[in-house]
């Protein structure tokens, strides 16, 4: 069965699995001990810190292991916010940073950068928010959605000149190479290039103002307390390094299997949105999203078939609420499907799944009801769908439906309680040709109002 989200997570790479193998049995002992069994796992652990800070591009006294991406996340922003309290508590984070950036930064001074429809972040936009009381700026190297590279190393040449470090979150694009820039903060997860699940890397340049969260002790120079998993930590820092030597072969293959996946999806499927830089993204991972239909169907379906994939369609969440990503890019949220091909996919599995994917989705828009051709009515020159109380695609579908009922110049209202359907509705009048005028306060829901131009 083709595994399509490594972006979620990489398989386990074999040399992953030999090195924890391996590690088990010479490095469980506790490596701040003297004795022969210490010693042994403090060679390991130094071992391990050298690799990956060789991968890194820092120093190995620069990097310290922690717990998972998002622990590296959250302490290397607490850590930078407590070591320049004196300067202020402003942040500079995108629109588009990993939900653990966001949570981290929550109910604090943050100022959020858009980004352009391609979800990339202006680094003339990004200098212009930070401030003298700017404490820390955060933004990722690649974002984990649509793939989308942003222009690190612009950005912190900003930063560097207004004083403020950078925190780069590198956990998708690590695997890859280097962070090419002059960067103060960097963390990565391992499980992302084919590491165990449970390692993360925070990196702190010297020189930077950083004071570790909550209690301290002697691991990891403070900055991560307990007992370090050495065993997996190896393991993680040997993956890493296989991975980067094969990644220039990886890159250019991969790289051609998403060009035909960009490509081919538009010409087999109807009313489809590629999103994300065509160009300036990373080589493994394409996004799309597919008008008239819901995201978390499509999921199922494609699994039955035989395909993982992911989603960052509002439908596939509990809480009904857009990817925040694709709310900041202004695409459509709906029907959005997520490929990201882990090292070795092969020709046929793609093929395999362009073949699968048109059946996929004119099956679940089928079922949903999606508009065909209809006989159009010209007396109507203003036309209200009531949507209230029925989720995404609906909304989107009905007005799909309605559009014909209302001659060129005529405007349809649609009455939605979806808070998708602020960023569906908008998404699918560029994509169809049509004038979106806006929205208004409609009793229980919104009111938003179209105008059909065609």
């Amino acid at each position: 069965m083709p595994y399509f989200d490594a972006a979620s997570s990489a398989p386990l790479h074999p040399v992953a699995r030999q090195a924890l193998q391996a590690a088990l049995d010479e490095g469980w002992a506790d490596p701040a001990r003297l004795y022969r069994e210490g010693r042994r796992a403090r060679l390991l652990l130094d071992a391990a810190r050298e690799t990956a800070a060789a991968a890194v591009g820092c120093r190995p006294d620069e990097l310290v292991f922690t717990s998972s991406g998002t622990r590296a996340l959250h302490s290397g922003i607490a850590g930078a916010l407590a070591g320049r309290r004196r300067i202020g508590g402003h942040l500079v984070v995108s629109a588009v940073e990993h939900s653990a950036v966001l949570h981290a930064v929550e109910g604090l001074s943050v100022t959020e950068v858009p980004v352009d429809r391609w979800g990339a972040v202006s680094p003339g936009v990004f200098g212009t928010a930070l401030r003298e009381d700017t404490a820390l700026a955060c933004l990722q190297s690649a974002n984990h959605e649509v793939g989308t590279e942003q222009p690190v190393t612009e950005v912190a040449e900003l930063c560097r000149s207004a004083g403020v470090p950078l925190l780069v979150d590198a956990a998708q694009s690590l695997g890859w190479g280097p962070v090419e820039a002059d960067w103060s903060l960097l963390t990565a997860s391992a499980h992302k290039w084919g590491g165990p699940a449970g390692v993360g890397l925070l990196a702190v340049r010297k020189g930077v103002r950083f004071a570790p969260d909550g209690p301290v002790d002697e691991r990891e120079s403070g900055r991560a307390p307990g007992f370090e998993n050495i065993p997996a930590i190896v393991a993680a820092a040997a993956s890493l390094r296989a991975v980067r030597d094969t990644a220039a072969a990886e890159d250019r293959r991969l790289r051609l299997l998403v060009d035909r996946i960009r490509a081919r999806v538009p010409e087999l499927v109807p009313d489809v949105e590629v999103v994300g830089d065509p160009v300036r993204r990373l080589p493994h991972l394409v996004t799309f999203s597919c008008l008239y239909v819901d995201g978390e169907t499509v999921l199922h379906e494609l699994d039955r078939a035989g395909f993982s994939v992911s989603s960052g369609s509002s439908c596939t969440s509990s809480t009904l609420v857009p990817s925040h990503v694709l709310r900041a890019m202004g695409v459509l949220s709906g029907g959005n499907v997520r490929v990201s091909l882990p090292a070795g996919t092969s020709d046929a599995d793609v093929d395999r799944f362009l073949q699968v994917l048109p059946e996929v989705v004119a099956t679940v828009r089928q079922n949903l009801g999606a508009p065909g051709p209809v006989e159009p009515s010209r007396g109507q020159v203003q036309l209200t769908v009531d949507a209230l109380g029925r989720r995404c695609p609906v909304p989107v579908i009905e007005l799909a439906k309605a559009i014909d009922g209302v001659p060129v110049g005529g405007t349809i209202t649609v009455l939605s309680d979806d808070e998708a359907a602020r960023l569906d509705i908008p998404a699918w009048c560029e994509m169809r040709g049509q004038e979106y005028l806006g929205e208004s306060p409609a009793g229980h829901g919104t009111a938003y109002t179209v105008r059909r131009r065609d």
